[in-house]
């Protein structure tokens, strides 16, 4: 093969092609990115169709992440064009649509245990703080988690616009707002107390409860609704 060829899943040994993987051993067994190749099909001078679905998975970091691009960032990646973009964006819109005909399937949020089980794993891992945004249905089943913030938190730097944007978009009955503290103690500040207080009042003007506050530590978490921070 000429340098200025693209790499065709063709090209592959038939048993490391994604098509025929998915096909004797069901597509729960391909990675993310083997399952981008098939939508892929080619991949691009000196790169094959795996490596370009790689690529896209680390530049938006994760299929959260694909999910969130737009048409015209997907099209604007190397070895994605119009078509390639579109398909990505189908793919991914015909599951997030799954996800909502499967109720059942979401977690449902009772506690601030529940809650914290979501999150904690990957929060307590951060070196920078993180606001995060749980929209649950009027069943506190879980929608989707928006990862809205980085950096240092409080109500001066959080527009409380854009969390509730996302609840308005995906159309959640309430929301549960979790961000960590990197120094691995969950005590909340009195920042933490005011932005609260701000997104729990803002919540009651736009008819969105925020049903609770939760600041993860090393281990641990604190729920600010039991504690009384912030909810009146």
């Amino acid at each position: 093969m000429s340098d200025s060829s693209t790499y065709r899943i063709t090209d592959f040994d038939e048993s490391e092609r994604p098509r025929e993987r998915l096909a004797a051993l069901g597509a729960q067994a391909l990675t993310n990115a083997e399952l981008l190749a098939i939508l892929l099909r080619v991949g691009v001078k000196g790169l094959n169709a795996i490596q370009v679905g790689q690529q896209l998975l680390n530049e938006f970091q994760g299929l959260r992440g694909l999910h969130q691009a737009s048409f015209q960032d997907l099209q604007s990646q190397t070895g994605v064009g119009p078509a390639k973009a579109a398909q990505i964006k189908a793919a991914v819109e015909l599951g997030r649509r799954l996800a909502l005909e499967l109720p059942e399937d979401r977690p449902t949020i009772h506690s601030p245990a529940d809650a914290a089980a979501l999150v904690q794993y990957e929060l307590s891992a951060l070196e920078q703080e993180e606001l995060w945004v749980l929209l649950l249905d009027t069943r506190n089943r879980l929608l989707r988690i928006e990862k809205l913030y980085r950096g240092s938190l409080n109500a001066s730097t959080v527009r409380v616009a854009e969390v509730f944007k996302c609840a308005i978009r995906w159309n959640s009955a309430s929301i549960l707002v979790v961000h960590n503290h990197p120094s691995g103690d969950p005590t909340p500040s009195p920042e933490d107390t005011n932005l609260t207080r701000t997104l729990v009042s803002a919540g009651k003007l736009m008819d969105v409860e925020v049903l609770d506050h939760l600041v993860i530590g090393r281990g641990k978490f604190i729920s600010m609704k039991e504690r009384g921070l912030g909810f009146s």
